[in-house]
């Protein structure tokens, strides 16, 4: 019996992971991997964290040489070999040696794309100078260190606010190089919303970074006699810099399928089935690269992240060798550290269910990453998304200084396993005062939703407040006086603390709508539950003025 040739183009997550998995399922299998780069597995998320110091031994990132697959998985890895062409009908791929020049061509019974996405450079005068870099390999971050160290830069330009943007930003402050973060949209972190952001946004600036939003790059020109690049913005402001790492993000390697008949999906990455296998029969594709399915909408799109790379490129393995695996939904879960702050998301958000035109209702709770009476608790932020009528999770997002990778991974989890908002409230998590609360920030966000959902709780939001009719409505604040001298006030409606509230309901006009604000939320539910049972029509502002905070700052 033939025994089977698999040949994979590409490395890193998607594709080395194809070719262990391919080992351990068929010891008789041919396994080929060609790498057009020195490194066919390393750790690209980790790059911006050499720099910056946090991983100080840069052989960290070098996770397997060729040496190590062939050793242990008996892996033909090449490393410098660029794939030309691909001949889908006589099944083979041209390719070049680009150490020795040599052009030859393998054959192949099954062949996996891995061939990764490459970085956004935008075509614009002067984007190719000396001191203008993208991060997306080990190369790169050597490139970018050796100018660090030889050239000894005062001031970084970071172009971008995304994930790169981001790590990128904090590695040159790390190392004492003042950073202007230019991000051309209102905010940064795009899978998050608004008002999650600026709290990136008060973290970026404390660390004295000059965050620009709304403001793009234009032109590079080097400024004669000088080591400095002088930029044009868009509105037409100019910034001397010493260096500018571009990080607008990343778009499908697509220079080696487009000539080979492989269909490009709506969203621009190779189309794939569920098993992963592309429009032409025994090839396959994996990563960055592919077009995947979006979890909520089952609608076509990118996630270039290493987690879906990884998985991928198993059920690939196991596919091309007879097997009939799916590769389910992507959800987009992710995670991105700040200086001393961490976002997350998972799931749509709110821009994203508008553009779609999805029913959602959203909640907020403010809490404590653990048990607020031990010592060393942080505030945590979460925000969650949901169907108003089935509870179905559509999406969440948190941010805070510690706790937020548990939050996320467990509404992870939940919507993965189809649970309701209702389910949340009854999980049952790990206790003790130093590591959760008896009810946790996921429980208390469930509970909220639940309320909502069930009619136990009606609710407004920032936008009702803002838009409120004094003729027909008005903002009650049931905070203590303390807070509001303290923490700010709204600038409208009445202040009655909550502790006084049925000794002075008379007060308030049983002919409008009683809009109820507390600090977080919570006290304006206890409120809304006294005045429910005191026959008037009232809401309580999600998220109460912490959130009211985190919007107007937004904007």
């Amino acid at each position: 019996m033939k025994k089977m040739k698999i040949v994979i183009v590409g490395g890193v997550a998607g594709g080395a992971s194809a070719a262990v998995r391919a080992r351990r399922l068929s010891e008789t299998a041919e396994i080929i991997m060609l790498e057009k780069g020195s490194y066919v597995s390393f750790a690209n998320c980790g790059l911006p964290y050499h720099i910056g110091g946090d991983i100080p031994k840069r052989e960290s990132l070098v996770l397997k040489t060729p040496e190590d697959f062939q050793q242990r998985f008996k892996i033909d890895v090449r490393l410098q070999h660029e794939v030309l062409s691909i001949d889908t009908n006589a099944k083979t791929l041209q390719i070049k040696n680009a150490l020795t020049g040599n052009i030859y061509t393998e054959s192949w019974d099954r062949l996996l794309l891995s061939t990764g996405a490459s970085p956004v450079v935008p075509p614009m005068p002067g984007i190719h100078q000396p001191g203008v870099f993208t991060l997306r390999s080990l190369s790169d971050m050597d490139n970018i260190l050796a100018h660090i160290e030889h050239r000894h830069p005062q001031h970084a330009t970071v172009v971008g606010g995304g994930f790169i943007g981001l790590e990128v930003m904090e590695a040159l402050s790390h190392r004492g190089i003042a950073v202007t973060l230019l991000e051309q949209g209102t905010q940064v972190m795009a899978p998050v919303d608004a008002e999650m952001a600026e709290v990136l946004h008060q973290e970026i600036r404390r660390h004295n970074v000059d965050l620009r939003l709304r403001t793009g790059l234009m032109e590079i020109a080097q400024i004669s006699g000088e080591d400095k690049l002088h930029i044009t913005l868009n509105n037409d402001e100019a910034l001397s810099t010493d260096m500018i790492v571009l990080a607008i993000g990343v778009k499908p390697e697509l220079t080696l399928v487009r000539n080979a008949g492989l269909a490009i999906g709506q969203s621009g990455g190779i189309q794939v089935d569920e098993y992963m296998e592309t429009s032409v029969p025994n090839i396959y594709a994996v990563g960055d690269v592919v077009e995947t399915t979006e979890w909520v909408t089952s609608k076509p799109t990118l996630i270039p992240l290493a987690g879906p790379a990884n998985r991928q490129g198993r059920i690939a393995a196991e596919n091309m060798l007879g097997g009939k695996r799916r590769y389910p939904r992507s959800q987009g879960t992710a995670i991105c550290k700040v200086f001393d702050y961490a976002i997350a998301s998972v799931g749509l958000n709110e821009k994203a269910l508008r553009r779609d035109n999805l029913c959602y209702e959203k909640v907020f709770v403010h809490a404590a990453d653990h048990a607020s009476y031990y010592p060393g608790s942080q505030p945590i932020s979460l925000k969650l998304l949901f169907q108003p009528v089935s509870g179905t999770i559509l999406g969440a997002q948190a941010v805070g200084k510690r706790g937020i990778d548990k939050a996320i991974d467990v509404l992870a989890v939940a919507q993965r396993a189809g649970l309701s908002v209702d389910d949340l409230e009854n999980l049952e998590f790990a206790y003790a005062p130093p590591f959760n609360s008896a009810r946790s920030v996921v429980n208390q966000i469930g509970m909220v939703a639940s309320n909502v959902l069930h009619g136990g709780t009606r609710i407004c939001h920032v936008d009702d407040i803002q838009q409120l009719d004094p003729e027909r409505q008005i903002l009650v604040d049931v905070r203590t006086p303390e807070e509001l001298k303290n923490l700010g006030e709204f600038g409208l409606g009445l202040h009655i603390p909550l502790d006084e509230l049925r000794q002075r309901i008379n007060e308030l006009p049983k002919n409008k709508e009683i809009l109820i604000a507390c600090q977080s939320g919570l006290r304006g539910h206890v409120a809304w539950r006294i005045l429910s049972h005191f026959g008037f029509q009232a809401r309580n502002l999600a998220g109460g003025y912490k959130t009211w905070l985190m919007v107007n700052a937004s904007r």
